[in-house]
């Protein structure tokens, strides 16, 4: 027999299928990881295909060496599913291999946890002088307490002593494996919930169904979540598993603990911020079957679950399920493949969901299902919109209008909460010189530093270097040196200069292992307020915030980017409806110097159709997804001459396409991207925009070029639908 094996190298000169002899002695299947001869050295692969023959001389195979694990680690729909990958996203098979398999299964340095617990072997404690005092003292606790770990038995009386009564016999140790759990420090209350009507529909049309995206459009506080958890157990009493994704690492406690609350250990988590421990068997356990239901962020669409029965992607309208860095992806069409491989539905959830979602849902191609109130019948909260140039017509130059000051001043005279909003980190985004209009940049990146007045240093948030902040302008020595645009440490800095209330933030600068504490510490302290950026404007609920303040609505509004507007609408709304979400009634102040755009008058009214239907026609009147494609073609490297050369090739080529579908062409241009430079990369790049007849067609004309392209110390990436062209 023939097994057929992608080698775990990451080259594209090695991505392709290798033939190997399976040995007759050994039992190998497919998914199965198999050491195996390559050139001169002794590598990982893995059986993507068994045939009976090969079409190469057989003279010339070679023996797969040995198996590597007992159980294959990948199922026939994850290798399915890695095809898929290659094929729609230009990827490399070994690099969408290695999604499904976290390092700490592939490098095999993490291994069980597994505890010593030391027993009685025999009540005869006559063998034990009386000088053994601690001897016999850990015979008699064992006695009491009855089994015991080795190493709290060790602190207790000694590792002399417990080592003596293993040598006399008079106790025995017996091995257990041990799950490291990921503890969640965030706690909710375990309440039952009836469903109201609209909810109970939602679950019943969605529990009798098999391969279907549902786009699930509910208003904040809907109880969208309640209806994921009912599915959930719908699809467990048919004994299969389930996976639930959030956009944000920092969502995933939250809604860790209700899902824990709702079906125990039944759930594993899977994020970046687990130690390699937690991770390794928290992948184990929805491996094994012990856990049937995986919650995290993105990466765990590809976690080891075996008969799946639900997929779930709440807050679908998140940028982060495109991962923009390698490998390149988009989660909505790795979950759609994957429940199409399963026949299971996929559920899109949102209160703002994306423009192209909610076009597809129009067209008939997601089944659209809607929560039209909030689950505690309670109105939304009331957007007061403040005119921020009347403010500083009336003298009042600061962060805060005084509308928002006196709202927030109501609402800590009442014990109450208020998250106040400002998708900016730091204290500035930038320092100038006002003499010379100096601006320090990252050396390995074409972005101005950010200041963060708690470090006294300036960082780039691209690559996360650091510098000394400035006192004097390097260049003109002058010391006169403004703040750019306020961040969230400078919104800090202001509101404990006016409230003698404890002032939380949430942002990408607090470390991973402290946004458990920060929110459940914020959960159970009223009066308070939270400050924060997108970490806080959707999934939380918490009970006694009754304010959010928008300090600057624009900030999104006018990036050079055609979803600028779809993604202002979304934040507002989804961090509006932070407030009011238990009896009290909510507010929120939303601060902007453009009153009058429409974004801001269908955000105030919460009406997502008339914000579509305007937005919708704008795209198709300028040739935008969801009526055309736009593809980018990303070229990045260390030498801009190599990286400018690539793309020269690269571009003359697509203008030979471009010959041959002129009519399928609406835009085709070569440029810098408007971040040049990061870590280190020259950046450059080709965007098309194409009708959608022949696309596949072109594209897949596209990644050949590209894949012909490519040389050393230069990549090229393709995005189909880029997330963000910066």
């Amino acid at each position: 027999m023939i097994a057929e094996v992608i080698v775990d190298i990451m080259s594209s000169g090695v991505d392709r299928v290798f033939d190997y002899i399976i040995p007759e002695e050994q039992n190998v299947l497919i998914g199965d990881r198999v050491s195996v001869p390559f050139g001169s050295r002794q590598i990982d692969g893995f059986v993507i295909n068994i045939k009976q023959s090969s079409n190469y001389d057989a003279t010339k195979l070679k023996y797969i060496i040995s198996k590597k694990d007992a159980q294959p680690l990948l199922t026939e729909n994850m290798v399915r599913l890695c095809f898929y990958m290659k094929q729609k996203f230009f990827l490399r098979l070994a690099d969408t291999i290695r999604l499904f398999l976290p390092p700490v299964v592939r490098n095999g340095k993490v291994k069980e946890k597994i505890i010593n617990y030391i027993y009685l072997n025999s009540d005869d404690f006559g063998a034990i002088s009386k000088k053994a005092k601690n001897q016999l003292k850990a015979l008699l606790y064992l006695k009491e307490k009855g089994k015991q770990s080795q190493s709290e038995l060790n602190k207790l009386f000694g590792i002399s002593a417990i080592n003596a009564l293993l040598e006399k016999e008079l106790v025995k140790i017996e091995e257990v494996k041990t799950s490291r759990i990921p503890k969640n420090k965030f706690s909710v209350t375990k309440k039952e919930i009836i469903l109201n009507t609209q909810q109970s529909e939602a679950v019943d049309i969605i529990s009798r169904s098999k391969y279907q995206p549902f786009l699930l459009h509910g208003v904040t506080g809907s109880g969208k979540t309640e209806v994921y958890i009912n599915c959930i157990k719908n699809v467990l009493k048919k004994g299969k598993t389930a996976v639930m994704l959030v956009p944000e690492i920092s969502l995933t406690p939250q809604m860790f603990a209700r899902f824990r609350n709702a079906f125990g250990d039944t759930v594993a988590i899977l994020h970046s911020s687990l130690s390699n421990g937690e991770r390794f068997d928290e992948w184990n356990r929805l491996k094994s079957g012990e856990a049937r239901i995986a919650i995290g962020a993105r990466s765990c669409i590809f976690a080891p679950l075996e008969n799946l029965g639900l997929i779930v992607i709440d807050e679908e309208h998140d940028n982060s399920y495109y991962s923009e860095s390698n490998p390149r992806y988009h989660t909505h069409e790795v979950a759609r493949y994957l429940a199409y491989l399963n026949d299971c539905p996929l559920i899109l959830g949102s209160a703002t969901p994306s423009i192209e979602s909610y076009y597809l849902a129009k067209k008939g191609e997601y089944r659209l299902i809607q929560l039209t109130e909030r689950a505690n019948k309670k109105e939304l909260p009331n957007i007061e919109i403040v005119d921020m140039l009347s403010e500083i017509h009336s003298g009042n130059t600061g962060i805060f209008s005084s509308r928002f000051l006196n709202e927030l001043s109501t609402c800590i005279k009442n014990k109450k909460q208020a998250m106040i909003f400002i998708n900016r980190r730091g204290f500035s985004s930038f320092l100038m010189c006002k003499e010379c209009g100096y601006v320090p940049k990252c050396e390995d990146c074409d972005v101005s530093l950010v200041f963060h007045k708690e470090d006294d240093m300036l960082k780039c948030h691209y690559c996360n270097r650091r510098y000394r902040t400035l006192t004097t302008c390097p260049k003109c020595k002058s010391s006169s040196i403004r703040f750019g645009a306020v961040g969230t440490q400078r919104v800090v800095e202001e509101l404990s200069k006016i409230f003698d209330v404890p002032i939380f933030r949430l942002d990408n600068d607090v470390n991973k292992n402290n946004y458990i504490n920060i929110l459940e510490t914020f959960n159970q302290t009223s009066p308070s307020i939270l400050v924060g950026t997108q970490m806080i404007a959707k999934g939380h609920d918490f009970n006694n915030v009754t304010l959010v303040g928008i300090v600057d609505a624009d900030m999104s509004l006018y990036f050079s980017d055609y979803k600028a507007i779809e993604r202002t609408f979304q934040l507002i709304t989804q961090v509006s409806g932070r407030a009011g979400r238990s009896e009290s009634e909510g507010k929120v102040v939303l601060q902007t110097y453009y009153p009058k755009h429409f974004v801001y008058r269908c955000s105030s009214n919460y009406d997502y159709g008339a914000f579509f239907k305007k937005e919708l026609n704008l795209r198709e009147v300028s040739h935008f997804p969801p009526f055309v494609n736009i593809l980018r073609i990303l070229v990045l490297g260390e030498d801009e001459k190599k990286v400018l050369n690539s793309l020269e090739k690269i571009y003359n080529e697509v203008k030979l396409l471009k010959e041959e579908y002129s009519s399928d062409f609406i835009y085709l241009h070569a440029m810098k991207c408007p971040k040049k430079r990061l870590q280190k990369n020259y950046r450059y790049q080709i965007l098309l925009r194409i009708y959608k007849k022949n696309e596949y067609e072109i594209i897949s004309k596209i990644y050949d070029i590209c894949d012909k392209m490519k040389e050393n110390k230069i990549s090229i990436f393709v995005e189909n639908d880029p997330q963000n062209l910066s």
